[in-house]
């Protein structure tokens, strides 16, 4: 499959990265994961990505703080950035707006519907 698109899964849930990396495998992607905020700007310092799904909740870097220093690097100003957590309330939702996510999603979210969004999102 030529030019396929790379997405960067940043969860500190092996079971979650398991999931997620699985079902974006099965519809055709590549997948980079990466434990927290830091592991992803180590992965993101490799390779380029197309799109970065991230936990919220993260010890020792943030789904927040990674959305901030991602945002800050000429080449993922254009990255979507797609927040998939458990938290749920509006003022976390109202950060990660602020830092640059795209969007966000509450887990547990079905495959079709992270499919749906994540081809929305770099068609």
């Amino acid at each position: 499959m030529m030019n396929r698109k790379t997405i960067l899964v940043v969860d500190d849930s092996a079971v979650m990265r398991h999931l997620n990396s699985a079902v974006l495998q099965q519809a055709g992607y590549a997948v980079l994961l990466a434990e927290d905020g830091s592991a992803a700007l180590e992965q993101v310092n490799k390779a380029a990505v197309d799109l970065v799904l991230t936990d919220w909740t993260m010890i020792p870097m943030d789904g927040g703080e990674l959305t901030r220093q991602l945002r800050q690097r000429p080449d993922c100003l254009q990255v979507p950035i797609l927040v998939l957590s458990t938290v749920s309330n509006d003022a976390s939702k109202s950060e990660a707006r602020k830092a640059g996510a795209t969007g966000w999603l509450c887990k547990p979210i079905e495959s079709e519907t992270l499919l749906a969004v994540v081809g929305s999102l770099i068609a």
